[in-house]
């Protein structure tokens, strides 16, 4: 079956999580990212607007990508975010700053950035989807659509609404699929029942399906020696129908280079592999995490002013996925400008209003043992 974006091959170039020096994008590995990704006949770019400090992934995709290769060899997307525009007028500033940054002249696939129903009636406000339309008559814009982060329920309303749309760009992976909240299935569904092809975003979970506990990496190596877990998570994602490509945020070359040893001759998964998946995904769903559900009753009254659902989440991802070094980081970011979990005074007073009836005090005993 035909479908916008079928000849494009199923891994695109996420430009997000850029490899860095310090504080600032190393502009030169990027370089040579772009190169060998462009040298194994992959064609796709995602940037957007808000992307690192003041554009840098924009612009980093101009001095990388756009001013050494030749424009009609690669698709470059980026994407219009509402929450940064107050009037009509925002919207063409906001566009023209993305084009001006990228040097581009056009936009490939364009996109209205990030929308759940709180954005929606901004959106219709501003005229912003007749904006990309009138971009896209101009010849600015090749292919307009949306990425998405919201129920199914939501996504139904937008295409029903807005038929026009040529594509979308949903967070699908093996994790989420069956997830209450993200609704990766669902939205899949709605989104094909409408006829519209897909771009995949988070396929590996920011990271988190390349970092998973030993035990489950040991079920994803005795099913194949030769694949790195995070294989299995981006071959998941572009084994599915209609899907136009699949993003990987690649923060190094070594990144890529797997990415391209498993991606540059794909497969989709057989019914054997997609079985070890499910298992996985059983059993990362099934793992006993702590049932905060953020409500922050505990941390009002806390005298130490510990930010107890914050630490339960990095406690839960850790205990999930492993992810050592990314949780470490995060552990490190909330306990900055809030209490240490070793700090607590066993005062009760969180729990005597936890509405879920956590033991949050021996929690915190093995939060801070943990990290």
């Amino acid at each position: 079956m035909n479908y916008l974006g079928k000849e494009i091959k199923k891994l695109g170039f996420g430009l997000m999580r850029l490899p860095m020096i310090d504080e600032n994008i190393d502009i030169e590995q990027t370089k040579v990212m772009v190169d060998e990704f462009l040298e194994k006949g992959f064609t796709y770019f995602d940037t957007a607007y808000v992307y690192g400090e003041d554009g840098a992934s924009e612009k980093a995709a101009k001095e990388a990508l756009v001013s050494r290769h030749p424009r009609e060899s690669y698709q470059l997307a980026s994407k219009l975010p509402i929450w940064c525009c107050e009037t009509k007028e925002d919207l063409q500033k906001v566009f023209d700053i993305s084009l001006e940054r990228t040097g581009a002249g056009y936009f490939d696939y364009y996109l209205n950035h990030s929308l759940s129903k709180d954005k929606l009636d901004k959106l219709d406000k501003l005229g912003a989807w007749d904006f990309v339309a009138e971009m896209k008559e101009k010849g600015l814009v090749k292919h307009m659509g949306f990425s998405f982060h919201d129920s199914a329920e939501v996504l139904e309303e937008i295409l029903t609404k807005h038929p026009e749309q040529e594509f979308v760009q949903l967070q699908i992976n093996y994790n989420d699929w069956e997830s209450d909240s993200v609704q990766a299935r669902k939205c899949y569904e709605v989104a094909r029942k409408h006829g519209k092809p897909i771009i995949i975003m988070e396929p590996v979970r920011g990271g988190a399906l390349a970092e998973l506990t030993p035990e489950i990496q040991k079920i994803f190596k005795e099913a194949n020696p030769d694949m790195s877990v995070a294989s299995w998570a981006i071959r998941y994602a572009a084994s599915l129908d209609g899907v136009i490509t699949v993003l990987s945020g690649m923060s190094d070359i070594n990144q890529m280079r797997d990415n391209l040893s498993y991606m540059t001759d794909f497969k989709p998964l057989s019914e054997a592999e997609a079985e070890t998946v499910n298992k996985v995904a059983d059993i990362i769903s099934n793992t006993p995490t702590i049932p905060c559900t953020n409500c922050k009753y505990c941390v009002e009254g806390c005298p130490e002013k510990i930010n107890i659902p914050e630490l339960f989440k990095v406690m839960n991802r850790r205990t999930v996925y492993g992810a050592r070094e990314q949780t470490q980081n995060r552990f490190n970011e909330i306990t900055k400008d809030s209490g240490l979990p070793s700090a607590c005074i066993e005062c009760g007073q969180c729990e005597s209003v936890c509405p879920q009836h956590i033991e949050i005090i021996n929690n915190l005993k093995e939060i801070a043992e943990e990290f």
